[in-house]
């Protein structure tokens, strides 16, 4: 007699053993934003506690919280308002350069690449120069309309809704360069605001007073607001406008509003510091290898991780430079160029 059939059950795979790359990834993702929040802390004691005169840590928390110490007029007058100012334009410029990157498809894009920053800072020039406007409650204003008419001119340049990263590089690059050569004329005409706006160009966190931060924060936080609340279309857009609709997301509306945010968010951290560059391009790229392309947590994460890439920057400008200190434009441009182009050969830089 031929033996009897056997059943063979499959017995399926435990759900923890499907869940673990999955719960691996969460956990990795977990502890490196626990590690940007703790190296944002680190960079920020740092940042009050180095300088032309470099402060023990027990002293930075005298000037602090001690109005009789003799560190309190250092801290809370020049290193706290200098590394508050570092944490929102670090914050702003890193969502702002993950959402251009994002929404244009294009690795390249970067608030000061395509020519943002220097629209912001030829209004801010022209206010400056041939109006007479000083402060920096006015100037904002004048960075927010220049960054907003630059903007607007690149993607009209490039073709509008038929731009290409490449056409977009291009024009950003063109008025780039006109604009600034703009900005250099305009402190030639008079001598007062070329020495009140040389170290200003470059970009630098040194100007900062107890009044800076308070000015741009309204600014910063409608912009991040703004951008953080449209993570969820910006990700569906990625996808292209058919499949955005597809999925409930308005691709006119979703555009409008990034732009508005990155208008925001680069016009109010250049009234205030100044064009710098790098810091909105390598941010995300950065923080993508940790997170992955999903504008849900990259623009989130770069808002930690792009301060912590400014007052490093800054930092080390200071140390770097004493008895005086290198600009923190100067540093990022230094730095950053070098780290990009190992980012470019190690291929990771074009995968958004």
């Amino acid at each position: 007699m031929p033996p009897e059939p056997t059943l063979s059950v499959i017995t399926p795979p435990r759900s923890g053993a499907v869940a673990a790359p999955a719960s691996g990834r969460r956990r990795l993702r977990t502890g490196g934003l626990a590690l940007g929040v703790l190296l944002l802390a680190a960079v920020a004691v740092l940042s009050l506690a180095l300088g032309a005169k470099p402060l023990p840590l027990a002293d930075v928390w005298h000037g602090l919280t001690d109005p009789a110490s003799p560190e309190y007029a250092v801290v809370h007058q020049g290193r706290l308002p200098r590394t508050l100012l570092g944490l929102a334009a670090g914050a702003a410029l890193g969502v702002a350069g993950a959402a251009m990157q994002t929404l244009t498809r294009n690795p390249l894009a970067d608030p000061g690449l395509l020519g943002i920053n220097a629209g912001a800072s030829a209004a801010v020039a022209t206010a400056t120069v041939l109006l007479g406007v000083a402060d920096l409650d006015h100037q904002v204003w004048y960075a927010l309309l220049g960054a907003a008419a630059v903007t607007v001119a690149v993607h009209a340049i490039a073709g509008g809704r038929q731009a290409t990263p490449a056409r977009l590089a291009l024009a950003g690059a063109a008025l780039n360069a006109a604009l600034y050569s703009y900005v250099s004329a305009m402190m030639l005409v008079d001598s007062t605001s070329l020495e009140r706006m040389r170290f200003w160009t470059v970009g630098s966190l040194a100007g900062a007073r107890t009044d800076t931060v308070p000015s741009l924060l309204p600014f910063i936080l409608v912009g991040l607001l703004i951008a953080l609340l449209v993570t969820r279309p910006l990700a569906a857009l990625a996808l292209g406008d058919d499949s955005a609709r597809a999925l409930g997301a308005r691709p006119g509306l979703v555009r409008g509003a990034v732009v508005v945010a990155i208008t925001l968010l680069c016009g109010a951290a250049t009234a205030a510091c100044g064009p710098i560059v790098f810091v909105g391009l390598l941010a995300p790229h950065l923080v993508r290898a940790l997170t992955g392309p999903d504008p849900r947590r990259l623009l989130p994460w770069c808002a930690v991780f792009a301060p912590v890439l400014l007052l490093t920057a800054d930092v080390a400008g200071r140390v770097l430079g004493r008895p005086g200190e290198l600009q923190v434009g100067l540093v990022t441009a230094v730095l950053g160029g070098p780290l990009f182009l190992h980012l470019v050969r190690r291929g990771r830089v074009g995968r958004l």
